[in-house]
């Protein structure tokens, strides 16, 4: 019989899965510390495979082309801890941050996962002492939860200084610039508020920090380049008319067609 226990107080996600067959994968919407039990952690980084077992402690950044497979591993179910820093914890506790403390020349890394020593007194002291939580009869308060939280992003600020720029991507000067990011992302199906929770932003700041970058509203220029892309893969016949309208993140190809005709002034098949 199939059984998964997953267990969720506040911010902090605790999962367990039963089942040895079983695994579920997601997308990494928030920043993460994972402390494994037992079984598997596969973290796909843009096709870099990692796997975490029993003992790993890491630091996943938030990052659309971040996914992560939870699966038993040698006979042992799935048994973790997650930490998720939301932007309004972090936001709150940037705020209450010595700003004279904060390291000058910080920089984001290139990569979104990092590996902790699982055998630090403060990472051990932190996770054991959430052991007890695995027990769904004992509720956490929030203050505890909250203290937790904040244990949790001291470990990660002691571990390596760079790590504020990831942690506090909100703030100057580690804001992720958005241009940047949309033009990697640009094919990817991302809401607006994806890309918004992406680059650190509320929506309401990613519609005002991007009208000061484009005359166009985000919408548009998501359309406008995906046209844009669509063009030069039939143009350079990379791509047949059909493959470059999904390639770049169309769904319909007849509104594909139209709104491509609106731009050129000809139909996709005519651009071959």
């Amino acid at each position: 019989m199939n059984c998964i226990n997953t267990l969720r107080y506040s911010d902090i996600f605790l999962a367990m899965y039963f089942n040895d067959g079983m695994s579920c994968l997601h997308r990494n919407h928030s920043h993460v510390l994972v402390y494994m039990y037992s079984g598997e952690l596969e973290i796909n980084e843009r096709e870099k495979i990692t796997r975490l077992h029993k003992g790993d402690c890491a630091f996943i950044r938030k990052d659309f082309g971040v996914q992560l497979t939870k699966q038993a591993y040698k006979g042992e179910q799935f048994k973790a801890i997650f930490l998720m820093f939301t932007t309004k914890f972090l936001r709150d506790f940037y705020s209450k941050m010595d700003k004279n403390t904060i390291p000058e020349k910080a920089k984001r890394s290139n990569v979104s996962l990092c590996k902790l020593p699982s055998n630090r007194p403060d990472i051990v002291s932190l996770f054991e002492s959430m052991t007890p939580y695995f027990n769904s009869k004992i509720q956490p308060t929030e203050e505890l939860l909250n203290l937790k939280m904040t244990e949790g992003i001291y470990v990660l600020l002691n571990t390596d200084k760079n790590l504020y720029a990831s942690l506090f991507d909100f703030a100057d000067p580690w804001k992720i610039d958005i241009l940047d990011f949309m033009e990697k992302n640009f094919k990817n199906d991302l809401s607006l508020e994806e890309i918004a929770n992406y680059t650190g932003r509320s929506l309401a700041t990613f519609k005002r920090d991007f009208k000061k970058i484009s005359d166009l509203t985000p919408q548009k220029w998501l359309i406008q380049r995906r046209l844009e892309a669509a063009h030069e893969l039939i143009q350079s016949g990379k791509l047949k008319v059909t493959e470059a309208c999904f390639d770049v993140g169309f769904k319909n190809l007849s509104h594909f067609s139209k709104i491509y005709k609106e731009m050129y002034g000809y139909s996709p098949a005519n651009s071959i």
